[in-house]
């Protein structure tokens, strides 16, 4: 079959099976925006990137920028059947960007699958969650319903949808919620594992080897979507109560889901100010963002891994951790439950509750009794259900085809 990946940062969530399916035998491309720089095995074509708007506080904002990309992307896609005689027969495309809106008007005989990574609710989910942050008001409802628009045109347009968690996939309305097939991304667990001999390097030259007292904390961004500010406050009575424990977060000052604190220029920032007086800073260690050998090293080192997020889109980190035998202690929200079984492979606690938060971490850097046996349940459960290449690719690969004329 020719096979089209669509993508503003291709590969994206298309790092395994595009090169599957090429491997295959099916002519695989993929089109994505002219300032993405990933790599990829697959020929990657690129569309004109959208030129930034300013309308700023216009409810239909989010619908007219993801509109605007959508155009360029079909231009591009328009091109490529034009210039290049290009028709496939099955495209999958994320349609978080809008990329998707218009190729079945390119392309109206092609198979339209798109990656349903999370319905925006007004209830339920990141919305209103945190009052601290979010509060819920009705205007915060409107402009959540506008900006699920292109979600929805772009369900509606798909002939079929794959989510990776069953949480993500019940985020979508019951009408919309049959055309999705529940398939994770796949953790590579032979190259995400525990190693006894993993050695994590700081800036300063201290080295942090498994077995230490490390508590580890992974984030795209140091946000509150993630519960930065919930772990930051929880450190001070971690510390007091753990002398000894070196504390490595991992994430960018940036924001990825929310927006920036009104007061500080970051939330590490606003965050040092509220409890750095209380902490010693000689025993945290921020890394920014970090290569992925790095990370993996953090992960495995750590005698305590701590994961936080609202009802939103589970992170790779968390099950990456699992894979690598991790003692997790998570917040107890609706998509961590999904993995994770309280006291059989990982610690939930509420997410607002700082002490439980603390008395957790805190039991786990002593040296909770139960920690090899959740340790080990916690990376069966990625190894038996999750993993890459024994699972989800090989299901994967059979949802694209299936949904194709092979021959």
């Amino acid at each position: 079959m020719k096979i089209l990946f669509v993508h503003q940062n291709f590969p994206g969530q298309f790092p395994h099976l595009a090169p599957a399916l090429m491997a295959r035998g099916h002519e695989v491309l993929a089109l994505t925006d002219e300032k993405n720089q990933r790599r990829s095995p697959v020929k990657t074509l690129r569309y004109k990137a959208p030129t930034p708007v300013t309308t700023d506080g216009a409810l239909g904002r989010s619908y007219s920028d993801f509109a605007e990309r959508g155009l360029l992307t079909a231009r591009g896609a328009r091109a490529l059947r034009d210039r290049h005689g290009f028709y496939p027969d099955i495209i999958i495309g994320h349609p978080g960007w809008g990329e998707t809106l218009f190729l079945k008007e390119i392309w109206p005989e092609a198979t339209l699958l798109v990656y349903a990574e999370l319905m925006y609710r007004t209830r339920g989910h990141d919305v209103g969650f945190d009052p601290e942050l979010s509060p819920d008001r009705d205007e915060m409802r409107f402009m959540t319903v506008a900006r699920s628009a292109h979600l929805v045109q772009a369900m509606v347009q798909a002939d079929g949808a794959i989510a990776p968690t069953r949480y993500q996939a019940d985020s979508f309305p019951p009408e919309l919620r049959a055309k999705i097939t529940v398939i994770h991304d796949g953790i590579d667990t032979g190259l995400v594992a525990p190693d006894p001999d993993a050695q994590l390097v700081l800036p300063d030259g201290r080295v942090l080897s498994a077995g230490d007292e490390v508590l580890s904390f992974v984030s795209r961004s140091l946000e509150p979507y993630r519960g930065f500010h919930i772990f930051m406050r929880a450190l001070p009575a971690v510390q007091e109560a753990r002398p000894h424990a070196h504390v490595v977060l991992v994430g960018g000052d940036g924001t990825s889901y929310g927006s920036k604190p009104r007061d500080a220029d970051s939330w590490k920032d606003k965050l040092l100010a509220e409890v750095g007086g209380r902490l010693d800073l000689s025993r945290v260690h921020f890394l920014d963002r970090v290569p992925y050998g790095v990370y993996l090293q953090l992960i495995r080192v750590a005698r305590v891994h701590c994961y936080l997020t609202y009802p939103f889109v589970l992170s790779w980190s968390l099950m990456e951790a699992m894979a690598a035998g991790a003692y997790v202690v998570a917040s107890d929200t609706e998509p961590v439950r999904e993995m994770i079984r309280d006291g059989q492979n990982g610690r939930l606690v509420p997410f607002f509750d700082g002490p439980a938060l603390s008395a957790a971490l805190i039991r786990g850097l002593e040296g909770d009794p139960q920690a090899p046996a959740i340790r080990a349940a916690a990376r069966t459960s990625i190894a038996q259900g999750y993993d890459l290449a024994g699972d989800c690719l090989p299901r994967q690969i059979a949802w694209v085809e299936s949904r194709g004329r092979i021959g």
